[in-house]
């Protein structure tokens, strides 16, 4: 991980350099967020492992494109940069995507149209629900257990590809909050909830663009986007039932409070 320090111009962000997915990642972060939000929020997660005296599991949802992956990836550098905090220890639920030739196998239908499961990888129905409740299951026990991650360079997971030994885990992953049959339940294994919402348009644009680096045309990542991932942006924001903490993320890119939705 790569970081770098602020400068005098810019001293009210804290800049945070990260690899994600194989791509370089910068991001800055408000010190108001910082202090408001994020380091609260480190807090609390500490004081409810030294009262539970047991290890404790967060989950953090969001939409695609909401920066996620790279949120934790600093709130991982924050709880180091304070001694009194807990280290937490982040894993991501894409590594229970069910296997490419279990998805190109298997169909279900959208728009009228039967088609393999593959041509909507990344919706709810692309994972492995089952494997996963177990797994968060053993995790929340206390018990270190292998955790999947998927594997961009063959496009499948990789079973037990890290071991999850924190006394503080952040899990995040789209869907953990649905409201859904299944999805619902995997609440029960959390000690915090904390959802990430956006505008849509945005969230749109910002997944056209990200898509576009690995494909011919931007108008080939529009389609791919506006066939695939605009359904799993619609199900993220409107199937969500309450949180712990409910951010959102402004149209710069900042993440704000907002304690007019959910249980904050």
């Amino acid at each position: 991980m790569n970081t770098e320090k602020t400068t005098e111009k810019d001293n009210e962000y804290i800049f945070h350099h990260v690899l994600i997915n194989g791509l370089e990642v910068r991001a800055r972060y408000s010190r108001k967020a910082v202090d408001e939000i994020f380091l609260p929020l480190l807090e609390t997660l500490t004081r409810l492992q030294k009262e539970k005296q047991r290890r404790v599991i967060a989950l953090i949802a969001a939409p695609p494109a909401c920066g996620k992956s790279t949120l934790l990836s600093f709130l991982e550098r924050l709880a180091k940069e304070h001694e009194e905090l807990c280290d937490v220890q982040v894993i991501g639920m894409d590594g229970f995507h069910r296997t490419q030739e279990d998805l190109a196998s298997h169909t279900t239908v959208r728009d009228g149209e039967e088609i393999p499961l593959s041509r909507i990888k990344g919706s709810p129905e692309t994972y492995d629900l089952k494997k996963m409740t177990d797994r968060l299951r053993l995790a929340a026990s206390g018990v270190n257990c292998g955790w999947p991650l998927y594997d961009r360079r063959i496009h499948d997971p990789v079973d037990d590809a890290v071991t999850i030994d924190g006394d503080v885990v952040l899990l995040e992953g789209n869907y953990l909050l649905l409201n859904d049959p299944g999805w619902r339940d995997l609440r029960s294994y959390a000690d915090y909830t904390v959802m990430i919402l956006a505008d849509a348009d945005q969230l749109k644009e910002r997944l056209i663009d990200r898509k576009a680096k690995g494909m011919a045309s931007r108008e080939e990542a529009r389609k791919f986007v506006e066939f695939s991932d605009l359904k799993n942006i619609e199900t993220c924001l409107t199937h969500f039932d309450g949180a712990d903490l409910v951010l959102e993320m402004t149209g710069e890119g900042e993440f704000v409070r907002r304690n007019d939705i959910g249980p904050v």
